[in-house]
């Protein structure tokens, strides 16, 4: 198997839109990364469901937290789980409706959930995770107690099983309708956070947190 296809499997194959598709690592990574929430979907009991959750990585390993009773955290264990991550990144138009589209950026995961519960471990996780939220805000916060730690639950899988899917180009319109006169082209999605509102019962002025760029 060649290093770009190493994540590439029978149930991660993408078949619809394959010329998209990508199975290299350091794409996926580079996806990941830039994101902060994700669906986890899982059947339980027969009944599917999708929860929304915040993410991260650390290293080969796919990780997202909760309450230790949450659905997707408590029922995940030793189920098998997919998971998306999504960037909309423009919408497409095109001079036809069945040519609309939308540019984007997409990665699909398949694995089995594995419980952290060594308490050295999950603060560790905690902090890389918070890390990716704000950069170096972990330090100047009240210290994670012991009964904090044992509330939240934490799960992992290893990121083996997966898929990338981009788009990144123009309408592609019919040959015919390139002289259709309407205007055709990609407007691009552009994200970034707003000025931070101060909480009303903090009555001394601190410096405002760090931020990563626009998830």
């Amino acid at each position: 198997m060649s290093q770009s296809d190493e994540l590439k499997t029978e149930k991660s194959k993408v078949r619809r839109g394959a010329k998209r598709a990508s199975y290299d690592k350091e794409t996926m990574f580079e996806i990941l990364d830039a994101s902060l929430m994700c669906h986890v979907a899982q059947s339980i009991n027969g009944q599917p469901f999708v929860v929304p959750t915040c993410h991260w990585r650390d290293g080969d390993y796919f990780y997202w937290h909760g309450l230790a009773s949450a659905r997707n955290v408590k029922n995940a264990v030793n189920q098998a789980v997919c998971i998306n991550v999504t960037h909309l990144d423009g919408l497409v138009m095109a001079r036809s409706a069945m040519h609309h589209s939308v540019n984007y950026r997409s990665v699909t995961l398949f694995g089995t959930p594995e419980t952290i519960t060594d308490p050295i471990e999950k603060e560790r996780q905690l902090k890389i995770f918070l890390d990716k939220v704000s950069p170096s805000r972990w330090e100047a916060l009240r210290p994670v107690n012991e009964q904090e730690l044992k509330a939240t639950g934490l799960v992992r899988i290893p990121i083996n099983e997966a898929s990338t899917k981009v788009r990144a180009e123009p309408p592609v319109d019919d040959e015919e309708d390139y002289d259709w006169p309407v205007w055709a082209g990609v407007i691009p999605l552009e994200q970034s956070w707003g000025q931070a509102e101060t909480d009303p019962r903090q009555v001394v002025d601190f410096e405002r947190p760090k931020l990563p760029d626009a998830f």
